[in-house]
């Protein structure tokens, strides 16, 4: 077995674009979607040869509103892959849902054709919140959206919810939490608001819409993670919080530096050594599609200088973070210019050593992308060295 991969499709419709959102998405272009699906499938065709040996392990769904593209269509993608792709009995199948498009007879049958785990954007408890950001669905339709979900007996349900919302207060994101653990989830994943270029959101600040700063997101996210942990979810990523064995194992792929093939128009993919991805272009993709084309861009090979820097980027958003052994083993490289770092930062409460791993506190988490770019910092001098190394071992290199 030449080891084990995830896939990524990409369903970019929706019935309403949200003022914030950077994913690509679109809305009124229904009439596609027949022709999207034609696509999908010849685009599965194509690489199922490619991943012979290898255990496809995980499934996403994620867009855009893939319940929204309808049950019918996703149980033929599904059952395609089953049958053309090497797909373990007992994969994660992740589906991504919006509370206004479940319900429980559609589940039941996805249910059956093998998804096993769905995440739904509940984002907030506060109706006015939801509409401020150009969200469609209301709390009510959150509550039963879930009973729908259990109905169909799905027994793996996250929910994503966002702080920093337009006229959110520390006392109604504390309800917005208490709500969400109402519904008894599994999993819960807790996203900053961030003000993207060339949104709805970014134009409306520009036009002075106040948005909380940035130390009242942090004592949001703070509050998250306190009030999470007592009641039993474990953080496993920054932004991420489980029970117990229900940590997502599609994303984690992404974290860890495993392989991944994405299908559709903005679907990245890391695999065979490379990272690539596809246009942001919906038209564009369907034409390449209809010529029997695979249009690529952004194709990035990853060397083991970048798998060095990925291992510090991409685990220190994790609480397993790392481990000098392990890196030493993996990348023939010294640590202790980041082991000096990581000591500093666990003199400020930002990192502390579990058994011999290094990860961040949740005070760290919130500075992560500083601290993870200091770590970069320390390393580079030692890629340096690597590099020098190799060109010495072989000068015709």
């Amino acid at each position: 077995m030449a080891g084990i991969l995830g896939l990524y499709i990409h369903i970019p419709f929706c019935r309403s674009k949200c003022d914030y959102c950077d994913f690509y998405s679109l809305a009124g272009r229904e009439e596609q979607m027949d022709l999207y699906q034609k696509a999908l499938l010849s685009q599965f065709k194509r690489w199922a040869p490619l991943v012979k040996g290898r255990a496809v392990d995980t499934i996403y769904f994620g867009g855009g509103t893939p319940s929204y593209y309808g049950a019918k269509r996703i149980r033929e993608l599904l059952l395609y892959l089953q049958r053309r792709f090497p797909v373990s009995r007992q994969a994660e199948i992740t589906l991504e849902c919006n509370p206004d498009s479940v319900d429980a007879r559609s589940m039941a049958a996805l249910r059956r054709a093998g998804v096993n785990r769905v995440s739904l954007g509940m984002q907030s408890a506060d109706a006015g919140q939801l509409r401020c950001i150009h969200r469609i669905h209301t709390p009510r339709q959150v509550e039963l959206a879930t009973a729908e979900l259990r109905r169909a007996k799905i027994d793996n349900l996250s929910l994503d919810l966002i702080y920093g919302l337009p006229g959110q207060s520390l006392e109604s994101w504390q309800q917005t939490l208490r709500a969400a653990l109402a519904l008894e989830p599994e999993h819960i994943s807790c996203y900053g608001l961030k003000v993207e270029p060339g949104t709805a959101l970014a134009r409306q600040v520009e036009a002075g819409l106040l948005l909380p700063d940035e130390d009242a997101q942090a004592d949001f996210y703070l509050k998250a993670v306190e009030l999470l942990q007592r009641a039993g979810f474990r953080q496993y990523e920054i932004s991420n919080f489980a029970k117990t064995g229900r940590e997502s194992r599609h994303n984690l792929k992404y974290w860890m530096g495993r392989e991944y093939l994405g299908f559709g128009p903005g679907a990245h993919s890391y695999f065979g050594g490379k990272r690539f991805s596809y246009p942001r272009d919906l038209d564009r993709y369907l034409r390449a599609a209809r010529k029997g084309e695979v249009e690529r861009t952004e194709l990035q090979e990853v060397d083991s200088t970048e798998r060095a820097r990925e291992y510090l980027l991409l685990r220190m958003r994790t609480l397993r973070g790392i481990e000098e052994w392990e890196y030493r083993r993996k990348f023939g490289l010294n640590f202790e210019p980041i082991n000096r770092r990581l000591e500093f930062f666990e003199t400020h409460h930002w990192a502390e050593l579990s058994g011999k791993r290094w990860h961040f506190t949740p005070q760290g988490f919130l500075l992560s992308n500083t601290l993870i770019l200091e770590l970069l910092e320390a390393q580079s001098p030692t890629l340096g060295e690597q590099a020098i190394w190799r060109k010495l071992q072989d000068p015709m290199d």
